[in-house]
């Protein structure tokens, strides 16, 4: 029987350690899945979700520094995934109406264009490190104040501000091919 803790399993991932990442697989996996299943309503797309959540969590796995509990954090990680694809399909959503609506008149490639855009600002903000990541969305897609954000993960006012510029300037970077579509979006403003 494995007794090691989640926070040490977590200390030797970071250490490069497949068993331990293996063990902490095991050990959350289908409870992950049925979580996200519970919202998804689609058993397969839970198991991606789940599996792309690994696939981060070895990726970053330097970078991650959990402190309390790794399962609190792994279900938040599913959560926020949850969440932007929830936002994804309601962009999706949003873009299919615009095209049957007799009231608005685009073209073809104007569409793709803009589909493209969404899924290039995305990609640019999935990129972004884990915890300058949960900032951005918290402050952009949940409308929390800077105070708010803070209070919330338990860090200064400060460091919010500084992870929302460092996050800005990295997705103006990477999208700007697109800056004459970007004029007017919102989550680019500071």
């Amino acid at each position: 029987m494995n007794t090691q803790t989640d926070l040490e399993l977590m200390s030797r991932i970071a250490g490069n350690d497949e068993n331990a990442f293996s063990i902490l697989f095991h050990r959350y996996y289908s409870a992950l899945c049925l979580f996200a299943t519970h919202f998804l309503q689609d058993d397969e797309q839970s198991r991606e979700l789940v599996q792309e959540l690994f696939v981060q969590l070895w990726e970053k796995r330097r970078q991650i520094r959990v402190h309390r509990s790794v399962k609190s954090y792994l279900f938040r990680m599913v959560k926020n995934q949850l969440i932007n694809l929830a936002n994804h399909r309601k962009v999706e959503q949003r873009y299919a109406e615009m095209i049957l609506s007799e009231n608005i008149d685009v073209s073809p490639s104007q569409y793709f264009m803009e589909v493209d855009l969404h899924l290039k600002i995305e990609a640019s903000i999935n990129a972004l490190p884990a915890r300058r990541r949960e900032i951005f969305r918290l402050s952009r897609e949940r409308g929390l104040s800077y105070r708010e954000i803070a209070g919330q993960l338990h860090i200064s006012v400060k460091t919010v501000e500084t992870q929302m510029g460092l996050a800005l300037r990295q997705l103006r970077s990477d999208l700007k091919e697109y800056r004459h579509l970007l004029i007017g979006i919102s989550i680019f403003k500071k």
